[in-house]
Protein backbone atom coordinates (compact mmCIF):
# COMPACT_ATOMS: atom_id res chain seq x y z
CA UNK A 1 0.00 0.00 0.00
CA UNK A 2 1.30 3.46 -1.14
CA UNK A 3 -0.22 5.13 1.73
CA UNK A 4 2.56 4.13 4.30
CA UNK A 5 5.67 1.70 2.40
CA UNK A 6 7.62 1.07 5.20
CA UNK A 7 10.91 -0.82 5.34
CA UNK A 8 11.22 0.13 9.05
CA UNK A 9 14.81 -0.03 9.75
CA UNK A 10 15.84 1.68 6.30
CA UNK A 11 13.32 4.46 6.86
CA UNK A 12 14.74 4.87 10.60
CA UNK A 13 18.55 5.46 9.30
CA UNK A 14 17.46 7.55 6.54
CA UNK A 15 15.61 9.74 9.35
CA UNK A 16 18.38 9.72 11.21
CA UNK A 17 21.40 10.48 9.07
CA UNK A 18 19.94 12.49 6.52
CA UNK A 19 18.67 16.14 6.47
CA UNK A 20 20.67 19.32 7.60
CA UNK A 21 23.87 19.39 8.88
CA UNK A 22 23.73 22.74 10.96
CA UNK A 23 23.31 24.01 14.56
CA UNK A 24 21.36 21.32 16.69
CA UNK A 25 20.99 19.08 13.52
CA UNK A 26 24.36 18.42 13.29
CA UNK A 27 25.06 14.40 13.48
CA UNK A 28 28.06 12.09 12.79
CA UNK A 29 28.00 9.21 10.53
CA UNK A 30 25.47 6.48 11.82
CA UNK A 31 25.79 2.79 10.39
CA UNK A 32 24.15 -0.28 11.28
CA UNK A 33 20.99 1.59 13.12
CA UNK A 34 18.32 0.05 14.18
CA UNK A 35 15.60 0.94 16.73
CA UNK A 36 16.72 -1.93 19.02
CA UNK A 37 20.27 -0.41 19.24
CA UNK A 38 20.05 3.50 18.70
CA UNK A 39 17.74 4.75 21.68
CA UNK A 40 21.24 4.34 24.77
CA UNK A 41 20.99 8.46 25.71
CA UNK A 42 19.52 11.70 25.97
CA UNK A 43 21.77 12.53 22.85
CA UNK A 44 20.40 10.00 20.87
CA UNK A 45 16.97 11.14 21.48
CA UNK A 46 17.68 14.52 20.54
CA UNK A 47 19.34 13.48 17.09
CA UNK A 48 16.34 11.13 16.37
CA UNK A 49 13.99 13.98 16.51
CA UNK A 50 16.46 16.64 15.00
CA UNK A 51 16.28 14.65 11.53
CA UNK A 52 12.45 15.24 11.35
CA UNK A 53 12.14 19.26 11.15
CA UNK A 54 13.56 19.43 7.35
CA UNK A 55 14.35 16.28 4.76
CA UNK A 56 10.96 14.51 5.61
CA UNK A 57 9.32 17.81 4.15
CA UNK A 58 10.80 18.42 0.88
CA UNK A 59 7.94 16.89 -1.39
CA UNK A 60 5.71 19.13 0.67
CA UNK A 61 7.80 22.22 0.57
CA UNK A 62 9.37 22.47 -3.27
CA UNK A 63 6.11 23.42 -4.93
CA UNK A 64 2.71 22.18 -3.28
CA UNK A 65 3.06 24.66 -0.36
CA UNK A 66 2.75 27.28 -2.18
CA UNK A 67 1.16 25.49 -4.70
CA UNK A 68 -2.19 24.69 -2.60
CA UNK A 69 -1.76 27.48 -0.35
CA UNK A 70 -1.13 30.28 -2.53
CA UNK A 71 -2.21 29.49 -6.14
CA UNK A 72 -4.91 27.30 -5.12
CA UNK A 73 -6.08 30.41 -3.06
CA UNK A 74 -6.06 33.18 -5.45
CA UNK A 75 -2.45 34.60 -4.50
CA UNK A 76 -0.49 33.86 -7.33
CA UNK A 77 -0.48 32.24 -10.61
CA UNK A 78 1.45 30.06 -12.50
CA UNK A 79 0.59 29.65 -16.18
CA UNK A 80 2.61 26.85 -17.58
CA UNK A 81 3.01 24.05 -15.02
CA UNK A 82 -0.27 21.40 -15.76
CA UNK A 83 -0.86 20.59 -12.55
CA UNK A 84 -0.05 23.44 -10.58
CA UNK A 85 -2.69 25.17 -13.34
CA UNK A 86 -5.17 22.48 -12.02
CA UNK A 87 -4.75 24.09 -8.84
CA UNK A 88 -5.96 27.89 -10.45
CA UNK A 89 -8.71 26.54 -12.31
CA UNK A 90 -9.93 24.03 -9.98
CA UNK A 91 -9.64 20.68 -12.50
CA UNK A 92 -7.52 18.98 -9.95
CA UNK A 93 -7.31 15.16 -10.79
CA UNK A 94 -6.84 12.62 -8.72
CA UNK A 95 -3.02 12.00 -10.94
CA UNK A 96 -2.15 15.20 -9.96
CA UNK A 97 1.43 14.89 -9.37
CA UNK A 98 1.52 17.23 -6.08
CA UNK A 99 -1.09 16.15 -4.69
CA UNK A 100 0.28 12.83 -4.49
CA UNK A 101 3.68 13.98 -3.26
CA UNK A 102 2.28 15.98 -0.52
CA UNK A 103 -0.20 12.99 -0.07
CA UNK A 104 2.93 10.80 0.81
CA UNK A 105 5.12 13.06 2.35
CA UNK A 106 2.70 14.16 4.83
CA UNK A 107 2.52 9.90 5.73
CA UNK A 108 5.79 9.29 5.99
CA UNK A 109 6.75 12.19 7.86
CA UNK A 110 3.54 10.41 10.44
CA UNK A 111 5.49 6.97 10.06
CA UNK A 112 8.71 8.65 11.00
CA UNK A 113 6.88 10.09 14.07
CA UNK A 114 5.08 6.57 14.78
CA UNK A 115 8.38 4.53 14.77
CA UNK A 116 9.89 6.50 17.00
CA UNK A 117 7.21 7.05 19.55
CA UNK A 118 6.65 3.55 19.69
CA UNK A 119 10.56 2.86 19.94
CA UNK A 120 11.12 5.37 23.31
CA UNK A 121 8.07 4.02 24.81
CA UNK A 122 9.53 0.30 24.19
CA UNK A 123 13.08 0.23 24.49
CA UNK A 124 14.26 3.37 25.82
CA UNK A 125 16.95 2.63 29.13
CA UNK A 126 15.72 3.70 32.21
CA UNK A 127 18.79 5.60 32.62
CA UNK A 128 17.47 7.91 30.45
CA UNK A 129 15.70 10.89 32.09
CA UNK A 130 11.89 11.40 31.83
CA UNK A 131 12.34 14.65 31.02
CA UNK A 132 14.42 13.91 28.22
CA UNK A 133 11.94 10.84 26.83
CA UNK A 134 8.93 13.38 27.55
CA UNK A 135 10.42 15.95 25.84
CA UNK A 136 11.18 13.84 22.92
CA UNK A 137 8.22 12.78 22.66
CA UNK A 138 6.58 16.20 22.42
CA UNK A 139 8.78 17.02 19.27
CA UNK A 140 7.27 13.93 18.10
CA UNK A 141 3.65 14.57 18.56
CA UNK A 142 3.88 18.09 17.57
CA UNK A 143 5.38 16.91 14.19
CA UNK A 144 3.16 14.06 13.72
CA UNK A 145 0.13 16.59 15.12
CA UNK A 146 1.67 19.16 12.20
CA UNK A 147 1.91 16.85 9.61
CA UNK A 148 -1.88 15.51 10.32
CA UNK A 149 -3.44 18.82 10.84
CA UNK A 150 -2.30 19.42 6.42
CA UNK A 151 -3.92 16.20 5.78
CA UNK A 152 -6.88 16.82 7.31
CA UNK A 153 -7.82 20.54 6.25
CA UNK A 154 -6.55 19.18 2.22
CA UNK A 155 -8.16 15.75 2.73
CA UNK A 156 -10.87 15.42 5.15
CA UNK A 157 -11.63 12.42 6.79
CA UNK A 158 -8.38 10.28 6.17
CA UNK A 159 -7.13 7.35 7.94
CA UNK A 160 -5.25 7.84 11.39
CA UNK A 161 -1.95 5.68 11.53
CA UNK A 162 -0.62 4.92 15.15
CA UNK A 163 1.06 2.07 14.67
CA UNK A 164 3.02 0.97 11.91
CA UNK A 165 3.18 -2.69 12.49
CA UNK A 166 -0.70 -3.01 12.98
CA UNK A 167 -0.48 -1.05 8.79
CA UNK A 168 1.91 -3.48 7.91
CA UNK A 169 0.09 -6.28 9.00
CA UNK A 170 -3.28 -4.96 7.48
CA UNK A 171 -2.46 -2.58 4.80
CA UNK A 172 -6.01 -1.81 3.64
CA UNK A 173 -7.30 1.01 6.01
CA UNK A 174 -10.85 2.89 6.15
CA UNK A 175 -10.78 6.61 6.14
CA UNK A 176 -11.94 7.95 9.86
CA UNK A 177 -14.00 10.22 10.73
CA UNK A 178 -12.80 14.31 10.46
CA UNK A 179 -14.26 15.04 14.27
CA UNK A 180 -11.59 12.34 15.44
CA UNK A 181 -8.34 13.38 13.60
CA UNK A 182 -8.85 16.68 15.10
CA UNK A 183 -8.90 15.25 18.27
CA UNK A 184 -6.04 13.13 17.53
CA UNK A 185 -4.04 16.05 16.94
CA UNK A 186 -5.71 17.95 19.71
CA UNK A 187 -4.61 15.12 21.63
CA UNK A 188 -0.97 14.79 20.11
CA UNK A 189 -0.57 18.74 20.29
CA UNK A 190 -1.93 18.95 24.72
CA UNK A 191 0.80 16.56 25.15
CA UNK A 192 3.39 18.55 23.50
CA UNK A 193 2.66 21.98 25.07
CA UNK A 194 2.62 20.26 28.37
CA UNK A 195 5.57 18.34 27.55
CA UNK A 196 7.91 20.45 25.77
CA UNK A 197 10.09 23.12 27.48
CA UNK A 198 9.51 26.98 27.52
CA UNK A 199 12.32 27.65 25.95
CA UNK A 200 15.12 25.46 23.72
CA UNK A 201 18.05 25.76 21.19
CA UNK A 202 16.99 27.80 18.13
CA UNK A 203 15.04 26.35 15.77
CA UNK A 204 13.71 23.35 17.70
CA UNK A 205 9.80 23.68 19.08
CA UNK A 206 9.05 24.87 22.49
CA UNK A 207 5.68 24.52 24.35
CA UNK A 208 4.96 27.90 22.54
CA UNK A 209 5.05 26.56 19.73
CA UNK A 210 2.80 23.55 20.52
CA UNK A 211 0.16 26.32 22.01
CA UNK A 212 0.31 27.99 19.02
CA UNK A 213 -0.69 25.75 16.32
CA UNK A 214 -3.22 24.42 19.34
CA UNK A 215 -5.28 27.52 18.78
CA UNK A 216 -5.29 27.35 15.44
CA UNK A 217 -6.29 23.45 15.45
CA UNK A 218 -9.44 24.69 18.04
CA UNK A 219 -9.98 27.70 15.99
CA UNK A 220 -10.39 25.29 12.67
CA UNK A 221 -12.30 22.95 14.71
CA UNK A 222 -14.88 25.32 15.93
CA UNK A 223 -16.56 25.59 12.94
CA UNK A 224 -16.56 21.70 11.77
CA UNK A 225 -20.05 20.48 11.39
CA UNK A 226 -21.65 23.73 12.02
CA UNK A 227 -23.74 26.29 10.35
CA UNK A 228 -23.37 30.05 9.96
CA UNK A 229 -21.51 30.40 13.32
CA UNK A 230 -18.26 28.66 15.35
CA UNK A 231 -18.47 26.39 18.16
CA UNK A 232 -17.72 28.65 21.38
CA UNK A 233 -16.06 26.18 23.56
CA UNK A 234 -13.39 26.01 20.69
CA UNK A 235 -13.45 29.40 19.96
CA UNK A 236 -12.72 29.90 24.03
CA UNK A 237 -9.73 27.25 23.83
CA UNK A 238 -8.32 29.00 20.78
CA UNK A 239 -8.40 32.41 22.41
CA UNK A 240 -6.90 30.52 26.07
CA UNK A 241 -3.92 28.92 23.77
CA UNK A 242 -3.17 32.11 21.54
CA UNK A 243 -3.71 34.18 24.79
CA UNK A 244 -1.42 32.14 26.54
CA UNK A 245 2.01 32.32 23.39
CA UNK A 246 0.74 36.25 23.43
CA UNK A 247 0.77 37.46 27.11
CA UNK A 248 2.85 34.96 28.91
CA UNK A 249 5.26 33.65 26.43
CA UNK A 250 7.77 36.89 26.44
CA UNK A 251 8.07 36.16 22.62
CA UNK A 252 7.69 39.71 20.24
CA UNK A 253 7.57 40.18 17.03
CA UNK A 254 10.62 41.02 14.99
CA UNK A 255 10.22 44.50 14.49
CA UNK A 256 11.35 44.24 10.53
CA UNK A 257 8.61 42.51 8.37
CA UNK A 258 11.33 42.45 5.62
CA UNK A 259 14.18 41.15 7.84
CA UNK A 260 11.24 38.10 8.75
CA UNK A 261 12.30 36.34 5.17
CA UNK A 262 16.55 36.97 5.50
CA UNK A 263 18.92 33.89 5.90
CA UNK A 264 20.71 36.36 9.44
CA UNK A 265 17.49 36.27 10.91
CA UNK A 266 16.34 32.54 10.76
CA UNK A 267 14.56 31.22 13.70
CA UNK A 268 14.07 34.75 15.40
CA UNK A 269 11.81 34.45 18.53
CA UNK A 270 9.17 35.21 16.40
CA UNK A 271 9.67 31.50 14.24
CA UNK A 272 7.33 29.15 16.44
CA UNK A 273 8.14 26.62 13.72
CA UNK A 274 10.43 26.17 11.29
CA UNK A 275 11.72 23.90 8.31
CA UNK A 276 15.47 23.55 9.31
CA UNK A 277 17.02 23.65 5.43
CA UNK A 278 20.57 23.57 5.37
CA UNK A 279 23.34 23.87 2.25
CA UNK A 280 24.74 21.38 0.53
CA UNK A 281 22.29 18.53 0.52
CA UNK A 282 21.35 18.12 -2.83
CA UNK A 283 18.20 17.94 -4.52
CA UNK A 284 15.63 15.98 -2.17
CA UNK A 285 17.04 17.18 0.72
CA UNK A 286 17.01 21.06 0.46
CA UNK A 287 14.85 23.70 0.41
CA UNK A 288 14.03 24.34 -3.38
CA UNK A 289 11.48 26.93 -3.33
CA UNK A 290 13.81 29.91 -4.13
CA UNK A 291 15.02 27.52 -7.40
CA UNK A 292 11.52 27.17 -8.07
CA UNK A 293 10.07 31.02 -7.87
CA UNK A 294 12.85 33.20 -8.37
CA UNK A 295 12.42 35.02 -11.58
CA UNK A 296 16.28 35.35 -12.36
CA UNK A 297 19.20 32.80 -12.28
CA UNK A 298 21.34 35.79 -11.44
CA UNK A 299 19.66 35.26 -8.17
CA UNK A 300 20.78 31.86 -7.53
CA UNK A 301 23.95 30.07 -7.70
CA UNK A 302 23.78 27.14 -9.56
CA UNK A 303 20.96 28.62 -11.98
CA UNK A 304 17.20 27.93 -11.65
CA UNK A 305 15.26 30.92 -11.33
CA UNK A 306 12.55 29.27 -13.30
CA UNK A 307 9.72 31.56 -11.53
CA UNK A 308 10.02 34.68 -14.45
CA UNK A 309 6.07 33.85 -15.78
CA UNK A 310 4.84 33.49 -11.73
CA UNK A 311 3.84 36.43 -10.21
CA UNK A 312 0.75 37.84 -7.58
CA UNK A 313 -3.04 37.75 -8.82
CA UNK A 314 -4.37 41.77 -9.38
CA UNK A 315 -6.54 40.29 -6.79
CA UNK A 316 -4.12 40.06 -3.95
CA UNK A 317 -2.01 42.84 -5.24
CA UNK A 318 -5.44 45.06 -5.16
CA UNK A 319 -5.28 44.41 -1.01
CA UNK A 320 -2.25 46.35 -0.62
CA UNK A 321 -2.33 50.29 -0.09
CA UNK A 322 0.20 52.61 -1.00
CA UNK A 323 0.75 52.86 2.53
CA UNK A 324 1.75 49.08 3.09
CA UNK A 325 5.04 49.19 1.09
CA UNK A 326 6.78 47.05 3.30
CA UNK A 327 5.35 44.20 3.09
CA UNK A 328 4.51 44.58 -0.54
CA UNK A 329 7.91 45.04 -1.68
CA UNK A 330 9.08 41.99 0.85
CA UNK A 331 6.31 39.93 -0.91
CA UNK A 332 6.25 40.50 -4.61
CA UNK A 333 8.72 42.49 -7.00
CA UNK A 334 6.98 45.44 -9.04
CA UNK A 335 9.24 46.17 -11.96
CA UNK A 336 11.50 48.38 -11.45
CA UNK A 337 11.89 47.42 -7.31
CA UNK A 338 15.95 47.56 -6.14
CA UNK A 339 16.88 44.86 -3.12
CA UNK A 340 20.68 45.32 -2.78
CA UNK A 341 20.58 42.26 -0.56
CA UNK A 342 20.09 40.20 -3.83
CA UNK A 343 22.93 39.50 -5.81
CA UNK A 344 24.56 42.17 -3.99
CA UNK A 345 28.47 42.11 -5.55
CA UNK A 346 26.68 42.77 -8.80
CA UNK A 347 25.31 46.03 -7.61
CA UNK A 348 21.62 44.16 -6.45
CA UNK A 349 18.71 43.33 -8.25
CA UNK A 350 16.50 45.76 -10.39
CA UNK A 351 13.01 43.35 -10.75
CA UNK A 352 12.14 43.77 -14.49
CA UNK A 353 8.52 42.25 -13.94
CA UNK A 354 5.96 41.11 -10.89
CA UNK A 355 7.31 38.23 -9.13
CA UNK A 356 7.25 36.57 -6.15
CA UNK A 357 10.28 38.13 -4.04
CA UNK A 358 9.57 36.41 -0.52
CA UNK A 359 11.98 33.53 -0.03
CA UNK A 360 13.99 34.47 -2.54
CA UNK A 361 16.58 35.01 -0.62
CA UNK A 362 19.80 35.24 -3.43
CA UNK A 363 23.35 33.28 -3.93
CA UNK A 364 25.72 31.75 -1.73
CA UNK A 365 27.37 34.91 -1.27
CA UNK A 366 24.84 36.94 -0.26
CA UNK A 367 24.25 34.28 2.40
CA UNK A 368 27.24 33.99 3.57
CA UNK A 369 27.15 30.11 2.85
CA UNK A 370 29.47 28.77 0.82
CA UNK A 371 27.88 25.58 0.26
CA UNK A 372 24.32 26.81 -0.65
CA UNK A 373 23.18 25.34 -3.98
CA UNK A 374 20.32 25.59 -6.59
CA UNK A 375 18.58 22.95 -3.95
CA UNK A 376 19.41 24.17 -0.93
CA UNK A 377 18.15 27.50 0.33
CA UNK A 378 19.28 28.12 3.53
CA UNK A 379 16.34 30.32 4.43
CA UNK A 380 14.18 28.16 7.56
CA UNK A 381 10.89 28.87 6.24
CA UNK A 382 8.15 29.19 9.06
CA UNK A 383 4.87 26.69 9.25
CA UNK A 384 3.50 29.24 12.11
CA UNK A 385 5.19 32.16 13.27
CA UNK A 386 4.23 34.43 16.54
CA UNK A 387 2.35 37.05 13.66
CA UNK A 388 0.07 34.46 12.76
CA UNK A 389 -0.67 33.45 16.48
CA UNK A 390 -1.71 36.97 17.05
CA UNK A 391 -4.55 37.02 14.30
CA UNK A 392 -5.77 33.79 15.62
CA UNK A 393 -6.07 35.06 18.97
CA UNK A 394 -7.89 38.14 17.19
CA UNK A 395 -9.97 36.19 15.28
CA UNK A 396 -10.56 33.51 18.42
CA UNK A 397 -11.82 36.74 20.61
CA UNK A 398 -13.97 38.24 17.42
CA UNK A 399 -15.74 34.76 17.19
CA UNK A 400 -19.52 34.87 15.73
CA UNK A 401 -19.11 39.11 16.33
CA UNK A 402 -19.09 40.80 12.97
CA UNK A 403 -17.00 43.16 14.30
CA UNK A 404 -15.17 44.11 17.56
CA UNK A 405 -13.50 46.94 19.51
CA UNK A 406 -12.09 44.15 22.51
CA UNK A 407 -9.04 46.05 23.60
CA UNK A 408 -6.60 42.67 23.22
CA UNK A 409 -8.03 42.30 19.94
CA UNK A 410 -7.02 45.49 18.96
CA UNK A 411 -3.69 45.67 20.77
CA UNK A 412 -2.31 42.62 18.74
CA UNK A 413 -4.00 43.47 15.24
CA UNK A 414 -2.43 46.50 15.82
CA UNK A 415 0.55 45.20 16.84
CA UNK A 416 0.71 43.20 13.38
CA UNK A 417 -0.08 46.78 11.18
CA UNK A 418 2.08 49.27 13.37
CA UNK A 419 5.32 46.58 12.88
CA UNK A 420 4.10 46.99 8.74
CA UNK A 421 4.06 50.58 8.93
CA UNK A 422 0.41 50.59 8.54
CA UNK A 423 -2.01 52.97 10.55
CA UNK A 424 -3.91 51.07 13.73
CA UNK A 425 -7.65 51.10 13.88
CA UNK A 426 -10.38 51.30 16.37
CA UNK A 427 -12.50 48.24 15.35
CA UNK A 428 -12.03 45.15 13.67
CA UNK A 429 -14.36 43.23 11.19
CA UNK A 430 -14.15 39.81 9.95
CA UNK A 431 -13.78 41.65 6.64
CA UNK A 432 -10.40 43.59 7.62
CA UNK A 433 -9.31 40.36 9.72
CA UNK A 434 -9.63 38.37 6.61
CA UNK A 435 -8.06 41.11 4.66
CA UNK A 436 -5.20 41.38 7.13
CA UNK A 437 -4.01 37.74 7.31
CA UNK A 438 -3.97 37.45 3.48
CA UNK A 439 -1.58 40.38 3.15
CA UNK A 440 0.23 39.82 6.30
CA UNK A 441 1.04 35.80 5.58
CA UNK A 442 1.24 36.17 1.50
CA UNK A 443 3.27 33.47 0.04
CA UNK A 444 3.95 31.75 3.39
CA UNK A 445 1.08 29.11 2.03
CA UNK A 446 -1.50 29.77 4.51
CA UNK A 447 -4.78 31.40 2.59
CA UNK A 448 -5.89 28.15 1.42
CA UNK A 449 -6.41 27.03 4.91
CA UNK A 450 -8.07 30.34 5.61
CA UNK A 451 -10.79 29.28 3.00
CA UNK A 452 -11.06 25.91 4.50
CA UNK A 453 -11.44 27.19 7.70
CA UNK A 454 -14.56 29.33 6.58
CA UNK A 455 -15.72 26.78 4.46
CA UNK A 456 -16.66 24.19 7.81
CA UNK A 457 -19.13 26.45 9.19
CA UNK A 458 -19.71 29.09 5.74
CA UNK A 459 -19.35 27.23 3.01
CA UNK A 460 -21.20 29.80 0.58
CA UNK A 461 -18.45 32.75 2.42
CA UNK A 462 -15.70 30.50 0.96
CA UNK A 463 -17.29 30.12 -2.07
CA UNK A 464 -17.78 33.52 -2.82
CA UNK A 465 -14.28 34.55 -1.53
CA UNK A 466 -12.84 32.74 -4.13
CA UNK A 467 -15.28 33.05 -7.06
CA UNK A 468 -15.28 36.93 -6.95
CA UNK A 469 -11.49 36.92 -7.14
CA UNK A 470 -9.49 38.23 -10.22
CA UNK A 471 -7.26 35.21 -10.85
CA UNK A 472 -5.09 36.85 -13.32
CA UNK A 473 -1.52 38.46 -13.31
CA UNK A 474 -0.53 41.88 -14.04
CA UNK A 475 2.37 44.08 -15.74
CA UNK A 476 3.45 47.23 -13.83
CA UNK A 477 4.41 50.61 -15.51
CA UNK A 478 6.65 52.50 -13.09
CA UNK A 479 6.50 55.52 -14.35
CA UNK A 480 2.90 56.15 -14.21
CA UNK A 481 2.22 53.63 -11.79
CA UNK A 482 -0.42 51.48 -13.60
CA UNK A 483 -1.03 48.35 -13.39
CA UNK A 484 -2.38 46.31 -16.55
CA UNK A 485 -3.95 42.91 -16.67
CA UNK A 486 -2.34 40.01 -18.82
CA UNK A 487 -4.76 37.72 -20.03
CA UNK A 488 -4.08 34.07 -19.54
CA UNK A 489 -6.35 32.08 -21.55
CA UNK A 490 -7.50 29.71 -18.54
CA UNK A 491 -10.78 28.63 -18.14
CA UNK A 492 -11.48 28.58 -14.14
CA UNK A 493 -13.98 25.95 -13.17
CA UNK A 494 -16.40 28.13 -10.52
CA UNK A 495 -15.77 26.53 -7.01
CA UNK A 496 -18.25 24.80 -5.00
CA UNK A 497 -18.36 23.03 -1.72
CA UNK A 498 -16.52 20.01 -3.06
CA UNK A 499 -13.65 22.66 -4.09
CA UNK A 500 -12.77 22.90 -0.08
CA UNK A 501 -11.42 18.78 -0.23
CA UNK A 502 -8.93 17.41 -2.70
CA UNK A 503 -8.75 13.72 -4.01
CA UNK A 504 -7.42 10.77 -2.59
CA UNK A 505 -3.97 9.92 -5.09
CA UNK A 506 -5.49 7.58 -7.61
CA UNK A 507 -2.66 5.07 -6.66
CA UNK A 508 -4.18 5.16 -3.16
CA UNK A 509 -7.33 4.50 -4.03
CA UNK A 510 -6.45 1.51 -5.97
CA UNK A 511 -4.25 0.21 -3.79
CA UNK A 512 -6.62 0.84 -0.34
CA UNK A 513 -10.38 0.86 -2.13
CA UNK A 514 -11.43 0.97 1.84
CA UNK A 515 -10.24 4.89 1.37
CA UNK A 516 -13.47 5.31 -1.06
CA UNK A 517 -15.72 4.05 1.41
CA UNK A 518 -17.62 6.34 4.38
CA UNK A 519 -15.59 7.29 6.89
CA UNK A 520 -15.13 4.78 10.63
CA UNK A 521 -14.78 6.28 13.87
CA UNK A 522 -11.02 6.25 15.14
CA UNK A 523 -12.64 6.25 19.10
CA UNK A 524 -15.18 3.79 20.14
Amino acid sequence: MKLIKLNICLLFIVMVISSCKKDFLNRPPLTGLTTDNFYKSSSDLRLATAALYAQPWFSWNNFPLLGVGDIMSGNMLQPYNADLVQFTTFSITSQNSYITNSWQSFYDIVAHCNINIKAINTKLPDSVSVKSKTGALGELKFIRATSYFFIAQLWGPVPIIEDNDKLIANPLVPRNKLSDVYKFIINDLRYAAANLPKSDQPGRVTTWSAQGLLAKVYLTRAGLGQSGSRNQTDLDSAAYYAGSVCNTSGLTLLPSYYNLFRTQFNDNPESLFAFQWAPGVGYGGGNGIQAQFAPSSSLITGGGGWGGAIGPTIDLANLYTPQDSIRRKATYMLTGDHYPELNAAGGGYTATGVNVKKHVVGTAADNNSPTMDLWSSIEHNAVIRLGDVYLIYVEALLGNNASTSNGEALKYFNAIRTRAGVDPVTSITTSSLWNERRVELAFEGQYWFDLVRLSYYNPQGAIDAINKQVRQQFTYDPGTGTKTLVANGLIITPATKATFTLPIPANDQTADPKLLEEPVAYYK
